[in-house]
């Protein structure tokens, strides 16, 4: 979901729900992921700080790729598509660059989320743990959509990742991997009705059976 109301969100089960998806799978146990959540008045403080910081310049240096460097196919296309589809329903043309970057930007408010999360990992660790995180968000998605909530993983604060690690004060040792905003989506927001289109069983998938 992109856009959410300002229906506020339980402290209690948002905790109880963060703890419970702590059962994902994860290689020897070793749970790596480290969860920041903000509410209320946070929240309130880290938005008018990121206000400030995507005002002041370019991103932080990257600390990892969210996409390959040269994206090739059928990969390219596929991102390709779902970005036409998303501004498609806003009624954005792609000539439109300063409505796209505006749509994109707000990314940087959590969508008007209520509530979110950031999940930090190791530096030391490597790409197994690094697929746990998956696990541990998939798992965290489902109990909120189990509870009535909704919410939308997003790679995109690795841009800031400097900002969000000084304003949680996360370690030196933890990377940030992404953010996910959380609430009630807005069953008017036209992005919220978008679809995303998935590749046919036969392109990813191998049957053995002899």
């Amino acid at each position: 979901m992109r856009a959410f109301t300002s229906e506020p969100v339980s402290a209690e089960l948002l905790g109880e729900l963060v703890a419970q998806a702590a059962r994902a799978p994860s290689g020897g146990n070793l749970q790596p992921w480290r969860i920041h959540v903000l509410l209320g008045p946070a929240l309130a403080r880290f938005r008018a700080v990121m206000s400030e910081r995507v005002l002041q310049g370019p991103p932080d240096p990257p600390e990892y790729h969210v996409y390959p460097p040269s994206l090739h196919e059928p990969y390219r296309t596929q991102r390709f598509e779902l970005g036409e589809a998303l501004y498609a329903r806003l009624g954005i043309p792609r000539a439109d660059k300063a409505a796209r970057l505006k749509q994109f930007d707000r990314n940087y408010d959590f969508f008007g989320a209520p509530a979110a999360l950031f999940c930090f990992i190791d530096r030391r660790m490597g790409p197994g743990q690094w697929s746990d995180l998956g696990m541990y968000l998939q798992t965290l998605m489902l109990l909120l959509q189990a509870h009535g909530l909704d919410s939308c993983a997003q790679e995109a604060w690795a841009a800031y990742h400097q900002t969000v690690s000084v304003f949680v004060q996360a370690p030196a040792e933890h990377m940030l991997f992404c953010g996910m905003a959380i609430g009630h989506a807005d069953p008017q927001a036209p992005e919220n009705q978008l679809v995303s289109a998935r590749a046919p069983l036969a392109t990813f998938a191998t049957f053995h059976e002899s």
